[in-house]
Parts: structure tokens; C-alpha cells; sequence
């Protein structure tokens, strides 16, 4: 029989990679946004598949409106990715980040047990939630978040364990390192990046603004990542599980890389803006997959000169892997 999946959060970056590999393994797939009939669900355009998703309106945030799209649905597997996804505005929207984070990831799980659904859960964690780590950070790894954003994805990941183990729901967190591709929002400093030097070596006149280039993330490519999330929910038992490539760079790496990448020395086009430093901030990420590579059989396979050269193509309007296949 055909498998029936639900994405909250389905016009992000990973909701609309998720829907093609969900759809390319068979599955029927429903997604949700704010208001469906205005959304133009522009992510799904690009990977080719906004004709076979089926939209529904919910907010994650509206206990009643989760209940009716999962009453409605009733899928085997449902994927939480929706909630304010800015580190940056969680800073100048604390209230509305915990809110969208916490209470939303709340009324799912609690949707959920009120329907007696036997529905299995993907719950979107974040590295955020680390803080400042030395070693490589895995599922051991004590929290210290650092931001509003991380401070709310720390709550939602407790409650997801808790539902596991209280309520006997099949729920799990994936706590996904830094990943991108092309479908990232423009206020995202990896896009940013991209989107700049592109533009700089094609002879546009602007410089490029940063703050803190000596912070190290440990960066991925998303459509791996969303693979991942699947893995995890073809396990017998529920788990979380760490996903990300093991390897740290700067942002100052990644600068230099996307513009070495169009021709440039990014030296002569990058200026140093001090507005742009957080109120506190992550100097060093970088996670520890292994328990993925033993359990789930998931390895990264991209290394960040991969990730951007694809964003670069994109950015140019050339094809880009959407998949892992």
C-alpha cells in the first residue's frame, strides 16, 4: 500500500527536498503552510513537484487546526520542520521563536496523542541547541544554547523525548548540523555569500558586508540531510540521532572558497561590519555522526567546496542535484 507522509513546514528549504524524495520512493505527500490558497509554495516549483503535493492550510501554533489536517490526513509518518528557522531574528523576535518552536512542536505531539494516531514523528532539532562545544558534539552532548532560537528547539527536543517515553509515541529529533542549497532564504549568510559573489563577478559594483568571520560551522548539503530523516523513521524503535559531515570550517573558508570559485580573491571585496555580530554567538560547531553511520547506514558524502560550487551553479540558473539518487 501506499505510504501517506505529512510536512509541516513543506515550502521551506527541507520541507520541499524532503516532498521529492518521499515522492520518488512512492509515497503520497501532504504538506502544510499558513495559508495555503496564497502560498506559491515557490520551493516546490523548483524541484518539479508542486502539482503532487497536496497543500492544507494548519498552523502549527493552532492546536485545533493541527488536530483537523492530521484528522484529515491521517498519515504514517509526519515530518515537523515547521517554525521560525533564524538564529538572527530569534535575537529580535524571542516571543514569536519560542512560540512557533515550542508550542508548535507541543501541539503536534499532543495532536497526535489525543487522535491515538500510531502516525510516526520527525521532529527538526538543531546543533544550535550544543552552544559552544570543543569536541564534536553527539547525542550525548550536553545542551548550552546560546540564542532564543536554540533555547526553543531545546525545549521542543525534551518534549519530544518525553512523549516517547510518557505517551509511548513513535517520535524522534534529528539534531541537524548546518546543511544548504540553494533553496536557502537570501537572509541566510551561506546564500548571502553565494549570492554576492556571483554578482560581484559579474561586474556588479558592491562590496559584501560580513561580521564574525573566524565562527566555524560544520556545513552540509541538504539534500542529503533530508534523507537522513526518513532513515529515521524506517527504524524499529525511535531514536535521535546527530547528522552532520564531522568536518569544521570558518566562515572566513567558506567566503574564500565561493569567491575563488567565480575567479575573485574575496580579500578585495569583503568588508568587515560590526553591526552584524550577534548579541552571542557560536565560535565553534561541528558534530560527531557516527551513531547515524552505525544505525541508520547515513554518511555525508559532500565536501563544502561540493555544496558551493552547486549553490553557485544555481545561483547562475544551472541544474543542481535536488537528490541523493
Amino acid at each position: 500500500m501506499t505510504r501517506t507522509a505529512l510536512i509541516f513546514g513543506v515550502s521551506g528549504q527541507d520541507g520541499a527536498l524532503l516532498a521529492r524524495l518521499l515522492l520518488d520512493k512512492g509515497y503520497a505527500v501532504h504538506g502544510s503552510s499558513r495559508d495555503a490558497q496564497m502560498n506559491g509554495f515557490g520551493n516546490l516549483e523548483r524541484v518539479g513537484v508542486r502539482e503532487r503535493v497536496h497543500v492544507h492550510s494548519a498552523v502549527t501554533t493552532d492546536f485545533r487546526s493541527v488536530a483537523q489536517v492530521l484528522g484529515k490526513v491521517v498519515p504514517d509518518e509526519v515530518y515537523l520542520l515547521a517554525g521560525q528557522s533564524s538564529v538572527c531574528l530569534s535575537f529580535e523576535q524571542p516571543a514569536e521563536t519560542l512560540e512557533s518552536i515550542a508550542v508548535g512542536t507541543l501541539n503536534v505531539l499532543e495532536a497526535i496523542r489525543f487522535l491515538k494516531a500510531t502516525t510516526r514523528l520527525y521532529h527538526a532539532g538543531s546543533s544550535e541547541c550544543f552552544g559552544d562545544v570543543g569536541a564534536a558534539a553527539d547525542e550525548q552532548t550536553a545542551f548550552r544554547p546560546r540564542s532564543p532560537y536554540a533555547v526553543a528547539k531545546a525545549s521542543a527536543h525534551w518534549m519530544v523525548a518525553n512523549y516517547r517515553e510518557a505517551y509511548g509515541l513513535y517520535a524522534c529529533t534529528g539534531i541537524l548540523f548546518n546543511h544548504e542549497s540553494p533553496l536557502r532564504p537570501a537572509r541566510f549568510v551561506t546564500r548571502k555569500v553565494i549570492a554576492a559573489a556571483v554578482r560581484i563577478a559579474d561586474g556588479r559594483g558592491e562590496r559584501l558586508q560580513l561580521g564574525n568571520l573566524d565562527i566555524e560551522r560544520d556545513w552540509g548539503w541538504a539534500p542529503e540531510y533530508v534523507d537522513a530523516m526518513w532513515r529515521m523513521l524506517q527504524q524499529q524503535r525511535a531514536d535521535d540521532y546527530v547528522i552532520a559531515t564531522g568536518q569544521a570550517h570558518s566562515l572566513r573558508d567558506f567566503v574564500a572558497i565561493a569567491f575563488r570559485a567565480v575567479g575573485l580573491d574575496w580579500r578585495a571585496h569583503v568588508d568587515y561590519d560590526d553591526s552584524l555580530r550577534r548579541p552571542s554567538d557560536i565560535a565553534h560547531s561541528v558534530g560527531r555522526p557516527d551513531k547515524a553511520l552505525r544505525e541508520l547506514g547515513w554518511r555525508a558524502q559532500s565536501s563544502l567546496e561540493d555544496v558551493i560550487t552547486r549553490m553557485i551553479a544555481a545561483e547562475r540558473g544551472q541544474p543542481w542535484p535536488m537528490s541523493t539518487g
